[in-house]
């Protein structure tokens, strides 16, 4: 048995909606009476994992490891998607306290009363009522937050374990998700960023009980009064649909930006990753895409060392680069994931093969987002403030592209204000604020 905490803190991994989970558990701890405190001092400490990348349960157990230096003996929760498919492994390994998996978290204040009672404290349930209407409402938001629309996935992958993790494809109801948009701008928000694992794969009905897809919910949030700025993430080219499109060039709120994971640019290897697109398809989706904005900026994500990757297929994926010209992107070596179907294929790449790729592929990747700062020189836009810089004075925020801008203003944190962009590096640019008409 261990005392009731009165302190936590919570450390989040991987991807967006693991950060919003993580702001969600501290709320929701926040909402119980605890109060916030550094890792080294916290009663409480919220490990919020991410199972996508290799030997995460690993890195699981050496951060417990480390949490339990020196003699201390914090209560440890292990949530998020290694809680999920850990589960009694973790509690037997590691003996941590309580274990919960992402569609379970809103049950954390009740694991931790079990915990301190010395009671078994797991659960990875994903039950059919959701989490969200069990969590406290949002009170204190940064300018740009996240809104959890979608979770779950029924793509399958054959590398992924998310389908496994976070469960089927869910998409929260649209009055709740209108209801946390109001709820995030009256706590301070200016933007907010729509996620989901495939966020395009969204449908809902509104109050008339029409069914629309995300573009209909753009169009909803649109008329938030205090909302600026509307974003997404991530979403899968088989649900880009030409409502959607259509919704960047009639929204003004919705920025000019599109995160469309791509993983390969060999039809051969797309097939292998049961991916349901092929480079063709990919391209004409991205060519309808900049008809209806040609400022559009294009983020992407790859995967080199895929098994059965050829030096041709890898230069398929170079080739579709060098054609798309992306503003951003994320690459990774390919990662054997327990249970996925990849894990077991033959012709496994050898790790110095995908090194070397990998290492041409961010080289390809660096040199066009860095094309693209230094053709924003010159461009006036608006900007949203979003933290203070490491130099005195100097303010960051970001461009409707997604580009972080260093500037110097006389201006707040929360502010949109116009500038000029005036010079440009491989991961940012640097602007100075255009004259603000006398109010």
């Amino acid at each position: 048995m261990k005392p009731a905490p009165k302190t936590f803190h919570v450390k989040s991994f991987g991807c967006q909606m693991n950060m919003y989970d993580g702001d969600r558990m501290s709320e929701l701890m926040a909402a119980e009476g605890l109060s916030a405190a550094d890792a080294d001092v916290a009663d409480l400490i919220v490990l919020n994992t991410c199972h996508i990348r290799e030997r995460a349960t690993e890195k699981v157990y050496s951060d417990i490891g480390r949490l339990r230096k020196h003699g201390r003996t914090p209560m440890i929760a292990v949530a998020g998607c290694v809680a999920q498919a850990e589960g009694q492994e973790i509690v037997r390994r590691a003996k941590v306290d309580v274990v919960v998996g992402p569609q379970a978290y809103h049950n954390l204040p009740a694991l931790i009363a079990k915990a301190a009672r010395g009671e078994a404290a797991l659960d990875t349930d994903m039950p059919v009522e959701t989490k969200f209407g069990h969590l406290p409402a949002r009170r204190r938001v940064p300018p740009s937050a996240f809104l959890t629309v979608q979770e779950g996935c029924d793509k399958f992958c054959t590398y992924c374990v998310v389908p496994y993790t976070r469960g089927a494809e869910v998409s929260r109801p649209w009055a709740a998700i209108v209801d946390e948009a109001r709820a995030l701008v009256d706590a301070g928000a200016k933007e907010i960023t729509l996620l989901g694992q495939n966020v395009n794969a969204w449908t809902g009905a509104d109050s008339a009980g029409r069914t629309g897809g995300l573009d209909a919910l753009v169009r909803e949030l649109d008329r938030v009064e205090g909302l600026a700025r509307i974003r997404y993430t991530t979403s899968h080219p088989n649900d880009m649909t030409q409502g959607l499109i259509d919704a960047h060039c009639d929204v003004a709120k919705l920025m000019p930006f599109l995160h469309l994971p791509v993983q390969a640019g060999s039809d051969r290897i797309l097939k292998a990753m049961n991916r349901s697109h092929s480079r063709e398809s990919y391209l004409r989706i991205l060519d309808r895409v900049r008809a209806a904005r040609p400022d559009f900026a294009l983020s992407g994500d790859f995967i080199v060392g895929f098994p059965g990757e050829t030096e041709a297929d890898f230069a398929e994926t170079l080739s579709l680069v060098d054609a798309v010209g992306y503003a951003q992107a994320f690459s990774f070596k390919y990662s054997p994931r327990p249970g996925t179907p990849a894990a077991d294929m033959a012709d496994q790449v050898p790790a110095e093969v995908m090194d070397e790729r990998l290492q041409r592929l961010q080289a390809a990747i660096n040199r066009d987002q860095e094309a693209f700062n230094v053709a924003s020189v010159g461009r006036r836009c608006a900007i949203l403030l979003e933290r203070k810089g490491k130099l005195p004075g100097q303010l960051i925020g970001k461009s409707p592209w997604l580009q972080s801008v260093h500037l110097v203003a006389d201006a707040a944190i929360g502010d949109i204000i116009e500038v000029e962009i005036e010079a440009a590096w491989p991961n940012s640019v640097s602007g100075v604020e255009l004259v603000r008409a006398a109010a």
